[in-house]
Order: structure tokens, then C-alpha cells, then sequence
């Protein structure tokens, strides 16, 4: 590959890779507003968001045509071929980031504008937000660094987020017998989940970081084996 095309093209690669991680910036945004209308049950606030996921979409559908450009122009191996596949996840990743923020944002008008709300349960709602925010940014920050160790601390980071979730469900299952006060509850707790997938995405990502680095996948947390993944 002559020198002035090999330029090009590494400049390409890395464009793509900051315009993917650009994707987890729009989900901070996007969250952000999320949770701010779950905190004032804004409808309107809601409706935008919903209508703002096409921004992430197009991100998503922009970078995975010049992924696939790449790949049938410049025919990357090794290294780099790594880091375009593992892009390529990142994206879907933020994608489904996304997606998430829009189910949170389709169930507050459910709620109505002033609906009863357990203090106890928002509060663990709005921690759970604020740290599923945290962890969007530090997953972000360790596949840039190519910081293996930052990525796989997103593993302790996202237990908090399943404690608060399974606090969620205990606490929307005690919540009374009334029964407006039972459907927010109900309500909230797909909120939480839609939370706790948004951190389980990060989490992906920092696999994905750890590939790129390795050459090597392995999941940092076995589902069907709790606890760190050994390797």
C-alpha cells in the first residue's frame, strides 16, 4: 500500500473511531434528558426524546456504511481488522443504548403529569440513572485509552445498577394497594430495566475494548458462572 494511500486510510480509521465513540456522547445526552423527564413526569421532554433517537440511528447507519466501505476498499488485517470489528459492536451497542432511552421515554406518559410516586423508588431510579450515566462515559474512556483495566472495572461499576434494580422490583412489590400507586410503580420498573440493559450495553463495550487489545474475547462476567470471568 503506498504511503499516501496508507495515510488516507489510517486517517479513515481513525475518524471511524471517533465518530463511533461520538455515538456514546449523544447517549449521554440522550439519558440525561431521559431522566430529567422521568424526575418531572414531562411528557413533552419524553416526546423529544423519542423523536431524537433518529440522531443515534443515523450515527449507527452512517458509521456501519464506512465500516463496510472500508472493508471492500482498503481490505484491512490483523490490528486493524480487530478494531473495525469491534466498532462495529460499539455501534450496535449505542444503538441499543438508544433504543432503551425511547422505551423509558414511551412509558412516562403512562404515568400521567402528576402521578403518585414512591420518594423511595425515585430516588433509587434517578441513582440508577445517574450511574448507568457513569458507566456510558467510563466505557467510552477506556476503549479510546485502550485501558483494559478501566473496562473490566465496568463490571463492579454495573453491580450497583443490578442492586438498584432488584431494589426497584422489592420496592414496587411492597408499594400498597393502591392501585395508581401500583401502576407507576409497574411502570418504573420497566424503567429500571430499560436502565440496567443500558449498563449491561456499556459493559459489552468494555469487552469490546479488551478484544481490541488482546486479540482475544471472552465476556467479563459469565451469566451462567457469576463472578469474574478467569483469563
Amino acid at each position: 500500500m503506498p504511503d499516501a494511500t496508507r495515510t488516507h486510510y489510517q486517517a479513515e480509521l481513525t475518524e471511524l473511531e471517533v465518530r463511533s465513540l461520538g455515538g456514546l456522547d449523544l447517549v449521554s445526552e440522550t439519558l440525561s434528558r431521559t431522566l430529567e423527564a422521568i424526575r418531572h413526569s414531562d411528557v413533552e421532554l419524553a416526546e423529544m426524546v423519542i423523536a431524537d433517537d433518529d440522531r443515534i440511528d443515523g450515527r449507527y447507519l452512517e458509521v456501519h456504511q464506512s465500516i463496510l466501505n472500508l472493508l471492500a476498499t482498503q481490505a484491512p488485517v490483523a490490528t486493524d481488522l480487530r478494531l473495525i470489528a469491534a466498532l462495529l459492536h460499539v455501534m450496535k451497542s449505542v444503538e441499543r443504548m438508544g433504543d432503551q432511552c425511547v422505551n423509558i421515554a414511551k412509558v412516562i406518559p403512562l404515568t400521567g403529569h402528576e402521578p403518585p410516586r414512591d420518594e423511595e423508588m425515585m430516588r433509587d431510579i434517578v441513582t440508577m440513572g445517574h450511574q448507568v450515566k457513569s458507566l456510558v462515559s467510563q466505557c467510552k474512556q477506556g476503549f479510546a485509552d485502550r485501558d483494559v483495566e478501566l473496562s473490566r472495572d465496568l463490571v463492579r461499576q454495573d453491580d450497583v445498577v443490578d442492586n438498584l434494580n432488584r431494589q426497584c422490583f422489592a420496592r414496587a412489590i411492597a408499594i400498597g394497594d393502591d392501585i395508581e400507586m401500583r401502576e407507576w410503580g409497574i411502570t418504573m420498573m420497566l424503567v429500571a430495566r430499560a436502565l440496567e440493559r443500558i449498563g449491561d450495553n456499556a459493559v459489552d463495550i468494555g469487552e469490546q475494548t479488551a478484544f481490541v487489545v488482546t486479540g482475544l474475547f471472552r465476556e467479563f462476567e459469565d451469566a451462567s458462572h457469576p463472578g469474574p470471568a478467569v483469563g
